[in-house]
């Protein structure tokens, strides 16, 4: 027979401040008012600050990445991938249905074809089959989207870029320090990106990061984040290149450079609380933790998401189970992100700029069906944000106590799985 933990009494105890921070963050926006140095200039012009450089190292080093660069934010630093990959026009890149618009924004920016795919069923990432069924003579590269907390299956999407010579970018924008065979996300793929959102597991308020094993893709990168100037480390053969300013500001860098101390630690305890989150909602009949494949091997994450059965809960519906196990822990549960072929925040033929020849029709994501990520987003997905698991695991338990109870409550199956 087993034992449900006890109801919590102290809900309020799971409300978590984010951003941490605290006098170092201001000692070191101190430090670049006092320098004049606000903001990147280089590629000749010189200075790029007091912090941007370390940081830069500091970051591809976790990621076990030859180079990488700061630019303006996520969704810049995919545009730029594709760019420094020289896809355009005519292109197609395969991207998954569930996730943030901006991964196929990106591609829309380069004027290629974003081509939806449906995801596993047991991560929410890419499947691999889905991914080599939509390969067409036109497709030219995949991108890998490491969601919420889950990685997408790097080996299997490796060797189909090979066979079918494509390039692999990684979105890593959920996946801050995460390894697969004990190597950073990031460096498997041609290029790795990541966000400094707000939310993110590592902020400044904005932000984003390109990561390369690739010398030339590393000084496209630089050129393509700064106006098209030349890096400093190009050689004769150095072509200019047209492109913007999507550079990082010093404020950004400063604090990026504090809160890339702190990380480490924070990174260790939301993967423990993540290990035993899935343990104990693994024992609630109904609720089952994603998959972890063996080949992660440090795990970060964005948030924490378990699948839930409403059968196993009297037919009560998810997005009921989430308003209650909000309510009653004052922690904000979610769902996944709305499919892309069915997103407001996703409808490319509002935009005229994106008219380019016969493709506009190929552009209307409704063509796609994503199946999937349609069942994860309306009947399934319970989606706990990463800086909860940044608190205490007699706290934390509340969520998996709190979630038998609303069980007890709906007249579900109750007890262990």
């Amino acid at each position: 027979m087993s034992v449900k933990p006890a109801a919590p009494s102290r809900p309020e105890t799971l409300s978590v401040q984010w951003p941490i921070f605290g006098t170092e963050e201001l000692e070191a926006l101190r430090q670049v008012l006092e320098s004049g140095q606000w903001g990147h200039i280089d590629g000749t012009g010189s200075y790029v600050g007091l912090f941007e450089r370390d940081f830069e190292r500091a970051f591809a080093d976790l990621h076990t990445a030859r180079h990488g660069l700061c630019v303006a934010n996520g969704t810049v630093a995919l545009q730029l991938a594709l760019e420094a990959l020289e896809i355009g026009a005519g292109d197609e890149v395969i991207v998954p249905g569930l996730t943030w618009q901006a991964t196929a924004a990106a591609a829309l920016d380069v004027n290629a074809v974003p081509v939806l795919v449906d995801v596993e069923p047991d991560t929410y990432c890419l499947n691999p089959s889905a991914v080599e069924a939509a390969i067409t003579p036109r497709t030219r590269a995949v991108i890998a989207v490491h969601l919420y907390n889950s990685l997408a299956d790097l080996d299997a999407l490796l060797a189909l870029c090979k066979k079918h010579d494509l390039h692999l970018v990684e979105d890593c924008a959920h996946s801050h320090g995460s390894s697969w065979n004990e190597r950073g996300v990031g460096s498997l793929g041609a290029i790795g990106c990541f966000s400094f959102q707000l939310t993110k597991s590592l902020t400044a308020g904005e932000g984003g990061f390109c990561t390369t094993n690739s010398d030339t893709l590393q000084e496209r990168l630089d050129s393509l984040r700064n106006c098209g100037r030349r890096p400093d480390a190009a050689d004769d053969r150095w072509s200019a290149l047209q492109s913007g300013n999507y550079r990082l500001s010093e404020w950004q860098a400063a604090i990026l450079s504090v809160q890339l101390t702190r990380f480490s630690k924070q990174l260790a305890q939301r993967a423990e609380n993540a290990r035993l989150l899935d343990e104990a909602f693994a024992a609630v009949l109904g609720m089952t933790p994603m998959r972890r494949r063996r080949q992660v091997t440090r795990q970060g994450l964005y948030a924490y998401v378990v699948r839930y059965d409403k059968d196993a809960f009297g037919g009560l519906r998810v997005s009921t189970f989430r308003e209650r196990l909000s309510a009653a822990t004052g922690v904000p549960v979610g769902a996944v992100y709305q499919p892309l072929n069915d997103s407001p925040l996703y409808q490319p033929q509002t935009k005229p700029r994106y008219r380019v020849g016969e493709q506009w029709a190929q552009l209307d994501p409704t063509r796609f069906e994503l199946p999937v990520a349609t069942h994860a987003y309306r009947e399934e997905s319970v989606v706990i944000p990463h800086e909860v698991l940044l608190t205490d695991w007699n706290e934390l338990s509340t969520l998996v106590a709190t979630t038998a109870q609303i069980q007890d409550e709906a007249g579900g199956s109750g007890g262990s799985a």
